[in-house]
């Protein structure tokens, strides 16, 4: 091969692997639009229940160091789209989590698996979801501890004017006042890595099957857990 033949080949090669990674780049930007929604709405709901500061964070923020560790990482460049976002929700649910844990070790303020005992009181049946996903017994749950005088700090009306998670709940004919209060009382009951599931599904947009691959669990949890979550919100409203 002459010399002049082999630049031209090496040129190409580099022109091809550029466009290559801008296509891929591409894809990454248009992934990223679909966490937005998801994104804001579980800052609200952590501001709400006194989990994060509020205005601390941004949805822009948490996407952006997302997507920064997602590069970081490594990655495939020929993984398609719905892989690409994906990888990007897991990424996004990993920079939440962290959020969760610096805010609750640096603040006097709830774990992001606690519930207070007074909704558990206020339940007939009650039931959550531990760290291995396993329904328990709301009695099991007794030593968890609160500060008595933080009874009613983090308590809040749901005020999001969305009706997309009672469409999503197929509920139909419910007040406004009513479903306000019921869904504030359910963001609060729920531990975050379990209402996250409400919010993939119904501000991701994801499927069960997707979000299983997000949160690496398996279908069939994922839908048990979210009927459970619907039963008992039905049991607040009714």
């Amino acid at each position: 091969m002459s010399i002049s033949k082999h630049i031209v080949m090496s040129t190409l090669a580099k022109i091809n692997d550029k466009k290559t990674q801008t296509a891929f780049n591409k894809k990454v930007v248009s992934a990223s639009q679909h966490l937005h929604p998801y994104v804001k709405h579980r800052l609200y709901i952590a501001e709400s229940t006194g989990v994060l500061p509020k205005n601390m964070y941004t949805s822009n923020g948490v996407i952006d160091e997302s997507i920064a560790k997602f590069y970081e990482n490594g990655y495939n460049i020929d993984w398609p789209s719905n892989t690409i976002k994906l990888k990007l929700f897991a990424f996004v649910n990993r920079e939440l989590d962290d959020m969760y844990k610096k805010e609750a070790f640096h603040k006097d303020t709830i774990s992001t698996n606690s519930i207070l005992e007074e909704e558990l009181d206020a339940l007939d049946e009650s039931y959550t979801v531990d760290d291995d996903w396993d329904f328990i017994m709301a009695e099991d749950l007794r030593d968890i501890s609160y500060k008595p005088h933080d009874k009613h700090k983090h308590l809040f009306i749901y005020d999001d004017n969305d009706s997309s998670i009672l469409n999503a709940f197929e509920l139909e004919d419910i007040s406004s006042d009513k479903s306000r209060k019921a869904l504030g009382s359910l963001y609060r009951w729920l531990p975050l890595n379990v209402s996250n599931i409400v919010d993939l599904f119904v501000f991701g947009k994801l499927s069960f099957e997707e979000i299983s691959k997000v949160k690496n669990i398996e279908i069939n949890r994922v839908e048990m857990i979210f009927n459970e979550i619907i039963n008992k919100f039905q049991d607040h409203v009714d």
